[in-house]
């Protein structure tokens, strides 16, 4: 299932992608940010578990198996603007806004923002679709549930 999403997401023109794979896209971008700043915690885990339970209707068990396979996803994928163009074509704008503000909130729940999840969070929203405003707007909404 990774090889073929993997290969699905490098491809010239990547068609848009089934909700399975979106799902484990969306999951390795929430990763990736985890990642960013080299310091994934056991709290990033949580967080991001939580996320996939709540927005997916996923058991506690479900949602750290997805967290895992998109865990070696993320370790094996090109590059972050891929993922997050292959969501674009994939998701609906208001889903887009909402995964975002699940990415402001795995970047904001070790209390700290790394250099490195500042730029990607720069980037992400932009390559999702989405404007600075709501961007915004999410990290405001994200720092509120925490």
């Amino acid at each position: 299932m990774l090889r073929s999403l993997l290969e699905k997401l490098t491809q010239p023109a990547p068609q848009p992608l089934q909700d399975g794979d979106a799902r484990l896209a969306v999951a390795a971008i929430l990763v990736r940010l985890a990642r960013a700043d080299h310091d994934y915690d056991a709290a990033e885990k949580r967080a991001i578990d939580r996320i996939l339970a709540q927005r997916h209707t996923l058991s506690d068990e479900d949602a750290a198996s997805l967290r895992t396979e998109a865990e070696a996803l993320e370790a094996t994928a090109p590059d972050t603007v891929r993922f997050t163009n292959a969501v674009k074509d994939a998701v609906p704008l208001d889903d887009r806004i909402a995964i975002l503000e699940a990415a402001w909130t795995v970047v904001l729940t070790d209390g700290e923002r790394a250099s490195e999840e500042d730029a990607l969070m720069r980037m992400i929203p932009r390559f999702l679709g989405i404007n600075d405003i709501d961007s915004n707007l999410a990290r405001q909404r994200a720092a509120k549930s925490l």
